[in-house]
């Protein structure tokens, strides 16, 4: 057992509370500029196209997490791309997150009134101008809110990139605990630190909603 004081274990986990923010990061701007295309292509008129987008949003949301990052880790290795924890873990969680979020988009697309679509269809204008100049500004006010309130379900999601051996703040947490044998004190330094990354996000989204609400009203 190595004696380790609550600054040590503290200092360990800020350490690894960087690839945390990292991997998050990296999982919500990707996953949102694939979202971004998604919500465009399932817009689209082609038929295929949407079947396309409605199947792949089914599968990321309706299979855990959890399987999605086996599924990239030992499926890319399988195909002969020379993977990594820190690649698999990326990619499961931008695929994860562009599913979810073109779905939140598409929610709040739809939100706009539809004498919206018919005012701009009674000026001519095609499918991608309704888009840019009419429903989408209207929409990316509505969509703030959910979308500022999802990157808190991608942090925690980061600490199911644990199990394909990617060290962030939970992984660091069970080295830890095996080194110290002090896992309630390990793990209340974990949650605190978890709580103090997601606590000001789910905030500023609800600050977020409240204010879009005051604006329509």
């Amino acid at each position: 057992m190595v004696d380790f004081s609550l600054w040590d274990i503290f200092r360990n986990l800020l350490l690894a509370l960087r690839w945390t923010v990292a991997l998050s990061l990296i999982a919500f701007v990707g996953g949102g500029f694939m979202g971004l295309l998604l919500l465009l292509t399932r817009l689209s008129q082609s038929k295929v196209l949407q079947i396309f987008v409605k199947a792949y949003v089914q599968v990321f949301q309706g299979t855990p997490l959890l399987m999605q990052l086996f599924l990239a880790y030992f499926g890319m290795a399988l195909i002969g791309i020379e993977t990594s924890a820190w690649l698999a873990a990326s990619v499961a969680l931008t695929l994860y997150t562009s599913a979810f979020l073109a779905e939140i988009w598409r929610g709040c697309v739809e939100a706009i009134p539809k004498g919206q679509w018919e005012a701009s269809q009674s000026l001519a204008l095609s499918l991608s101008e309704q888009l840019r100049y009419v429903i989408l500004p209207q929409a990316f006010k509505i969509a703030i809110p959910p979308t500022v309130g999802f990157l808190v379900q991608v942090i925690k999601g980061t600490a199911l990139a644990s199990v394909i051996g990617f060290v962030e703040l939970t992984k660091a947490g069970t080295m830890i605990t095996n080194a110290t044998f002090k896992p309630f004190l390990v793990y209340s330094c974990v949650a605190i630190l978890y709580f103090a990354l997601c606590f000001p996000v789910s905030y500023f989204a609800k600050h977020l909603e409240r204010k879009v609400k005051r604006g329509h009203a």
